[in-house]
């Protein structure tokens, strides 16, 4: 069972998100509204992996990864992209992002992407 803060705009993203990783089995330990907040949770809560939205508020999902890996070479994030934004997904990935997810999801893609990236060294 991993610990995963969730990072997302939407309620209701977190939402689905959190039923779909509890029911997988692992744990919730945190969300954020935006990039500065989950980077400031990442802090505090230290998760076993960070699922982090690219479209937010205040400070967008490229920035909060970006803090993120500098704070933890080691830190392991999948970003959630919405179609369309293949360039920044493939900058996150250049940036230490561990995988990704397209929006809309299966709850067995987005287990399928936590699972590699929780089983990456």
């Amino acid at each position: 069972m991993a610990k995963i803060l969730i990072a997302d705009d939407a309620m209701f993203m977190r939402a689905s998100i959190k039923k779909i990783l509890t029911e997988g089995g692992h744990e919730v330990v945190g969300e954020a509204e935006d990039g500065q907040d989950a980077v400031e949770k990442y802090a505090v809560l230290a998760p076993d992996l960070v699922m982090l939205d690219i479209t937010m508020p205040r400070m967008d999902g490229l920035a909060a990864l970006a803090a993120i890996v500098n704070a933890n070479a080691s830190a392991k994030v999948i970003m959630c992209s919405a179609l369309g934004q293949e360039q920044k997904v493939k900058e996150a990935i250049g940036t230490g992002a561990r995988d990704y997810v397209v929006k809309p999801f299966t709850p067995q893609k987005l287990l399928d992407a936590v699972n590699r990236a929780l089983a990456m060294p």
